[in-house]
């Protein structure tokens, strides 16, 4: 039933699409919603059809390999989660202040007289009359709630998998550096076989992460970009038309009126997307950057004392670790800071672009 509800949200904005093909304002004003609701609908079916990856990872994540040994590599580790919680808690106070201003700015803004809905879309029945029009409105904030939980909660479940990715290296790196124990010599082989188990196992539970969410990192930087731009678009067609404190708004045609609920709306939209897209690669290339200080964790452990036969199998395991993991999707673009910087200069383009069409020639 819920989903029966996003979906229809989803079409109903999308058939509107037709009617307002002409005037760009509208056009803009409806897709850079309509997309989030399209890559949010993307991604629940994409967790559904993985859901059997999903659980198998997380039963190696509660296996003992992947736990820490000790209290000092709990401490290792406890900066991640501690990343990881502050991005959870930022992204879910936008995408709630996102929710409070669509849900309000109608009633907030004073354009709830003219039947104004929070969303541009077309209905098969006139909503500009009680109560088809409280219909309307409460069936559009039903479908952006869920949309807003569910994409908040996938966004953060993927951010949550590559944390651990590299947390995993932070427990090898410790491992390795202490590979050499002079109280127990004799364990250093077994020790490094463990490491050597332990590098493998992170790189197969990152190969299925990275399978289980591939197509979610397409979906994501795909609309990630283009909703930025539009936002920002957004933010540029403003109505300079204010007397006192009644906001003059054309009733065919709805302007974002500076300073207003639905100004503010705009604002915390572009900042959640840019947050949720700099989560995905801030984790990415975490990942990267950890597993890139493999091989320098085996330098710094004890080795100058080790049999000539360790050392050998280490200059081996050196050989092999030397290539940082990079998280992708498909192989098209990889999660890091640079792909970061990727993305704002493409919604960048889009906004120059959009600002380019709507000039006055």
């Amino acid at each position: 039933m819920v989903a029966g509800l996003q979906y229809a949200h989803v079409f109903f904005q999308t058939v509107n699409l037709y009617f307002v093909k002409d005037d760009l304002k509208a056009v803009t004003g409806t897709i850079f919603i309509l997309l989030t609701d399209i890559g949010a609908s993307l991604k629940i079916y994409c967790l559904m059809k993985n859901m059997k990856i999903l659980k198998q990872l997380m039963i190696t994540l509660n296996c003992d390999l992947f736990q820490p040994k000790n209290l000092h590599q709990r401490k290792l580790i406890q900066p991640n989660l501690n990343s990881w919680t502050m991005f959870f808690w930022v992204f879910w106070i936008l995408a709630l202040g996102c929710l409070f201003f669509w849900s309000l700015f109608p009633i907030l803004d004073r354009t709830v007289k003219d039947y104004r809905l929070p969303f541009l879309a077309w209905y098969p029945f006139d909503y500009r009359k009680t109560p088809t029009y409280q219909m309307a409105y409460v069936h559009q904030i039903l479908g952006i709630t869920f949309t807003a939980i569910s994409n908040d909660n996938i966004d953060n479940l993927i951010a949550a998998l590559n944390m651990y990715i590299g947390a995993q290296f932070d427990i090898l790196c410790d491992n390795l550096k202490n590979i050499f124990d002079k109280d127990a010599p004799a364990d250093t082989d077994k020790k490094l076989k463990g490491c050597v188990h332990h590098h493998k196992e992170i790189l197969k539970f990152a190969e299925e992460a990275n399978t289980f969410y591939n197509w979610l990192l397409f979906v994501q930087f795909f609309v990630g970009g283009i909703s930025l731009g539009l936002a920002m678009f957004q933010l540029t067609v403003v109505s300079l038309v204010i007397f006192g404190l009644f906001l003059i708004l054309t009733f065919n045609v709805f302007e974002v009126v500076p300073f207003s609920s639905e100004f503010y709306s705009f604002v915390i939209y572009g900042n959640a997307v840019l947050v949720e897209v700099f989560m995905y690669c801030w984790f990415g290339n975490e990942i990267e950057v950890k597993s890139s200080k493999v091989p320098y964790a085996v330098f710094e452990s004890d080795w100058t004392g080790l049999s000539p036969n360790i050392k050998k199998n280490l200059v081996i395991f050196v050989s092999r670790v030397r290539r940082p993991l990079q998280i992708s999707a498909f192989g098209l673009f990889f999660l890091s800071l640079e792909t970061f910087v990727r993305i704002l200069r493409t919604a960048w383009s889009y906004f120059a672009l959009l600002r380019q069409v709507n000039s006055p020639q």
